[in-house]
């Protein structure tokens, strides 16, 4: 699947568990650590970047003191993206009058497919292009869907790669708490 990134790649949840799965089970067969360092370490402070977002307004982060922080990367181009938007959307929109917001960055280059996308979808969460400084702050893994979580005390507490089932990502919610 081509990207506007050709850095980046889409990601599969369920692939990405297989994946897990079968590097698990080679490393039984060896006898070799299959656990990998995470992304950042448990409760990691995080110092995130003002970026613009696609309706020209800024993103500060000082707004956003004292609430919780849902980023996710993804692209018009991709399939596994496509599948969680619509549960992005939705947990947006649950998100009104609770202590948690939700930040999205399009690797995607061009503002204009990302607007018709938009648009086409009636999708209301807010959108930046701005991705590689969030993704410098956030996390090095090159791959989206890409979801970080960010507690009301500014601390990374969740990098979570590839697709979600509905269930996972409405359940990020808890991140307000």
């Amino acid at each position: 699947m081509a990207t506007s990134n050709p850095e980046l790649t889409c990601c599969g949840r369920r692939h990405a568990l297989r994946l897990a799965g079968a590097t698990l089970a080679a490393s039984l067969l060896h006898g070799t650590s299959a656990v990998a360092a995470p992304a950042a370490a448990a409760a990691t402070p995080v110092k995130l970047p003002a970026v613009t977002l696609l309706d020209g307004t800024r993103y500060q982060p000082e707004t956003g003191r004292g609430t919780g922080l849902i980023v996710v990367f993804w692209s018009v181009t991709c399939p596994f993206c496509r599948n969680d938007n619509p549960h992005v959307d939705q947990l947006h929109r649950s998100m009104a009058n609770k202590p948690l917001k939700l930040l999205t960055a399009s690797i995607d280059q061009d503002p204009a497919p990302v607007r018709s996308y938009m648009q086409e979808k009636g999708f209301g969460f807010p959108v930046t292009l701005d991705s590689a400084p969030l993704r410098a702050a956030l996390s090095a893994r090159k791959v989206i869907p890409l979801t970080c979580c960010i507690d009301r005390a500014g601390a990374l507490r969740d990098v979570i790669v590839g697709e979600m089932f509905e269930e996972d990502i409405l359940g990020l919610i808890k991140y307000a708490g």
